[in-house]
């Protein structure tokens, strides 16, 4: 039996952050939503769909891994929306036919023989409920991720879990000098590679703390746990990263982070605070922007999701900032903040809670961010990290800036 990964229609509530990849490529915690599926089915052959402008790059970026295609006749699909559990895994049973549902979505689903036509037909298209056909259904307790502060508010416990699935608690692989504080080493992993510079403080007692491979934390900074810092990662000097933060691969963090998600290959090198966000990837937030994660009257977050404003229903909400987007110094932006992908905000006062897609400006009003020269400016960033932009990629960044043209109503 194969293990297929796929997205359904609640992809399109993930915008921005979902524009540029399929919703199983999304952190939380510590893992991608595929890694943590991918885990508790080691030896199942994979197969990924996604949307079909998605495609000739994630096949670009997956080598040898089976995408929009349903070769062979028995597969157990999963949802790339679901945070996999152990509990779930055990419910699966790989022998009967049977869809699982959470409410309204479909979980995950064993298909085999002809059951299978109806999916094949669909492929390049998000996968609904009725294309499982008659099967027989099942209710499970499943976690359903629908929003991008969804993502955000189960990150803590996500880390948790997933720094037990390592096992790597107590292992200090990397250089510590002496006076940095390791309080509750057990609950600590340091990967080989990474320094921890003077006057650093690793407090793991309210949670654990994991440090990749070749990360550097600078002097003096704080991180408290549960926390995650990527591989080749940079911690700034004097930073103080609060709990419930994972910080992916290759990014530059300083200042003050709370409880957020910063995808990979971005950077907040200065003082500001990030509370409550979601970073995508090559994101730049310029020295001091802020965002607010807290309404001054302790009320509910209102979020533009798909061009309506949606409650929430949490205190705490702080930005949703789409790959390639950068903020100018002293940004500030406001609760619940949406800024789509390749936006450039700047200027003194608050800007629109929801800044479109290849926007340029700020409260003072917007125009487009010109295609080439934002595929410019992408490539002189991902050329200081060693990556290029394929054809196949300036074709997807290409169907984006088209796709979202309607939201440029400037």
């Amino acid at each position: 039996m194969k293990l297929c990964i796929f997205e359904d229609e609640g992809f399109a509530n993930l915008f921005p952050l979902t524009y540029l990849r399929p919703v199983y490529e999304l952190r939380c915690g510590i893992q991608t939503l595929r890694e943590k599926i991918v885990r508790h089915y080691p030896d199942r052959s994979l197969t990924l769909l996604c949307r079909d402008y998605l495609a000739d790059v994630v096949k670009e970026e997956n080598p040898g891994i089976a995408v929009n295609t349903l070769p062979g006749d028995r597969y157990l699909f999963v949802n790339g929306r679901v945070l996999f559990s152990g509990e779930l895994h055990q419910k699966i049973d790989l022998e009967a036919e049977k869809v699982y549902l959470s409410g309204n979505t479909v979980v995950a689903a064993v298909v085999m023989g002809d059951h299978l036509d109806a999916l094949r037909a669909r492929i390049g298209e998000p996968l609904r409920r009725q294309d499982f056909g008659n099967l027989p259904e099942e209710e499970v307790d499943a976690t359903v991720l629908n929003y991008s502060w969804d993502f955000v508010h189960h990150n803590p416990d996500e880390i948790v879990a997933d720094f037990r699935y390592f096992n790597r608690g107590g292992i200090i692989e990397g250089k510590v000098y002496e006076q940095v504080s390791l309080l509750e080493k057990s609950n600590i992993y340091v990967g080989e590679g990474a320094v921890l510079k003077p006057g650093v403080i690793l407090d793991a007692e309210d949670g654990p703390i994991f440090i990749e491979e070749g990360a550097k934390i600078l002097h003096n900074a704080t991180i408290i746990g549960p926390a995650y810092v990527g591989r080749k990662s940079a911690i700034k000097v004097g930073a103080k990263i609060y709990e419930g933060t994972s910080i992916g691969e290759v990014s530059k963090i300083g200042g003050e982070v709370e409880e957020s998600i910063i995808h990979s290959y971005s950077n907040k090198q200065h003082d500001g605070f990030l509370g409550h966000a979601y970073l995508g990837q090559w994101v730049n937030l310029g020295a001091d922007t802020n965002n607010s994660d807290l309404k001054n009257n302790y009320g509910t977050v209102k979020v533009y999701v798909n061009g309506k404003q949606i409650d929430s229903g949490s205190m705490f909400v702080g930005a949703t900032i789409g790959d390639h987007s950068k903020t100018g110094i002293n940004t500030m932006l406001n609760t619940g903040t949406v800024i789509g992908v390749f936006a450039n905000v700047y200027g003194g006062d608050f800007p629109p809670k929801f800044i479109p897609s290849f926007a340029w400006g700020g409260s003072a009003g917007f125009v487009e961010h010109q295609f080439d020269k934002a595929l410019a400016t992408a490539r002189s960033v991902m050329k200081r990290r060693d990556k290029t932009i394929t054809p196949a990629l300036e074709k997807l960044y290409r169907h984006v800036f088209e796709m979202t043209k309607s939201e440029r109503n400037f």
